[in-house]
């Protein structure tokens, strides 16, 4: 990071955004985008050219705060005479503590209102070095603004989380469930596909609990409504707590193919005894239960889940038990993770989290080795796609050759395979019809469905 642009040659009211974290955490820097263009600013691709330094941190697990630490130390030490804030997760639980952990900073702004924003930067500017943290709001102007590729927008449903898993700080970050009006979602959704996005994620903490702190789980009646639309898109749901997987979507699901059989249910663990400290209710049946219904209902569904590794009290016999549930599930994508011992979580104080923190060494070889077991595993759940044909979104053309990135239902951004597509004369967020050809890894090869293998 390297700044070439001085002070004085500035446009004044410009400022970049930073973004670190979970798709959740990205639609609030799109949304701190679009409030601060509304209140008159210039949003900038490049921070060569930002008067104000924007980084949208995250603070979920150490990796991810010691991140967050070094980009503002780097921006600080590439821009010394920028304005630096810290927003997001890790700003919005230490908020004034920041400010004395980084007194490089220039002010802090939580996460609950990103699009409350604009109302502090003037302190920032004038070197006040605001701390502010509003309440909770999830309304906001429209996103005009999308970090990833065209044709594929995250839309958030909900905020904050009532789960109470031991390990997890979220609850403490993000506060208790908050849930949009689903009208506010339908309509955001809309736009959305009247601007041309063919492919819309649907996010929060749990999908499954949308509604509840209103009355009931509506997720169900989200999905219907979003059904009723008219159109060609793809609607992926991402994150659903295994515990309450709401089995009442899946009629819906079956019945319009536009909603994709693409499932994210973080399993955690595969023994009872870690699942029960870990504050989860399910076990390696249940949750073998549901896999089994899930993929006897959606042959041509995937599952993807989230592993932890390295929990405390987690012995030889729990880890062997782990390994024996992902070698029955077959997750088609897992991402793995150690344990993160965070302040203020149950866990935090369980017998033994010291210990397994200063034990990474172990953890990090256990982690290795599912890693290696699940890169078997998905290449093999990856053979079942070649030769089929398939509908894929482009994400970006590969420099220099006639090859493109692109997705099926079975990939979601950011987090899963590719399928590099031999093609000519296509646009990111392009949609079209392919033959998958060959897998190499666990990513894929396709030529357009109209054309020989050899892609001429």
């Amino acid at each position: 990071m390297e700044n070439t642009t001085s002070s004085s040659s500035l446009s004044s009211k410009t400022f970049y955004v930073e973004n670190l974290g979970c798709s959740k955490n990205q639609v609030d820097a799109e949304t701190i985008i679009a409030a601060l263009k509304a209140a008159g600013w210039e949003y900038c691709d490049s921070p060569d050219r930002a008067e104000l330094l924007i980084v949208n941190t995250c603070g979920f697990i150490q990796s991810a705060k010691e991140e967050s630490i070094q980009t503002i130390f780097d921006y600080r030490k590439a821009f010394p005479d920028r304005k630096v804030l810290a927003a997001g997760c890790f700003a919005q639980r230490y908020n004034d503590e920041l400010l004395k952990m980084i007194p490089e900073l220039d002010g802090v702004f939580g996460n609950r209102a990103p699009a409350k924003i604009a109302g502090m930067v003037q302190g920032v500017l004038s070197g006040d070095k605001p701390v502010y943290m509003p309440e909770a709001d999830l309304s906001g102007p429209k996103r005009e603004d999308f970090f990833n590729f065209k044709g594929s927008a995250f839309v958030k449903i909900s905020e904050g989380c009532n789960n109470r898993c031991k390990f997890c700080a979220i609850p403490l970050i993000k506060g208790d469930l908050q849930s949009r009006d689903m009208e506010d979602v339908l309509e955001e959704i809309k736009d959305l596909l009247n601007k041309g996005i063919f492919e819309i994620n649907l996010v929060a903490q749990d999908l499954a609990n949308y509604g509840l702190d209103k009355g009931k789980r509506q997720l169900k009646d989200l999905l219907e409504a979003i059904s009723s639309m008219r159109g060609n898109f793809w609607l992926r749901l991402l994150y659903i707590h295994p515990d309450h997987f709401p089995m009442e979507i899946l009629p819906i699901m079956k019945s319009d193919p536009r909603i994709l059989p693409y499932f994210d249910i973080p399993f955690q663990h595969g023994d009872k005894r870690v699942l029960a400290k870990m504050g989860r209710k399910g076990d390696r049946e249940s949750y073998l239960n549901l896999i089994n219904t899930l993929r006897s209902e959606f042959p041509q569904g995937v599952i993807r889940s989230s592993i932890m590794t390295g929990f405390p009290g987690e012995s030889k016999e729990s880890f062997a038990e782990l390994k024996r549930f992902m070698e029955e599930a077959r997750l088609d994508w897992v991402g793995f993770f150690l344990y993160s011992r965070e302040e203020g979580t149950e866990a935090y104080n369980y017998r033994g989290s010291l210990a397994t923190k200063l034990s990474a060494g172990k953890s990090s070889r256990q982690k290795s080795e599912l890693e290696d077991l699940q890169q078997i595993i998905t290449e093999e759940q990856m053979d079942r796609f070649v030769g089929q044909e398939l509908t894929l979104i482009v994400e970006e053309k590969v420099e220099g050759e006639s090859l493109y990135l692109s997705r099926s239902h079975f990939q979601a951004p950011e987090v899963d395979g590719l399928v590099v597509l031999r093609a000519q004369g296509l646009d990111a967020g392009n949609v079209v019809r392919a033959r998958i050809i060959k897998r190499n890894g666990v990513d894929l090869e396709a030529v357009l469905a109209d054309l020989p293998e050899n892609g001429s």
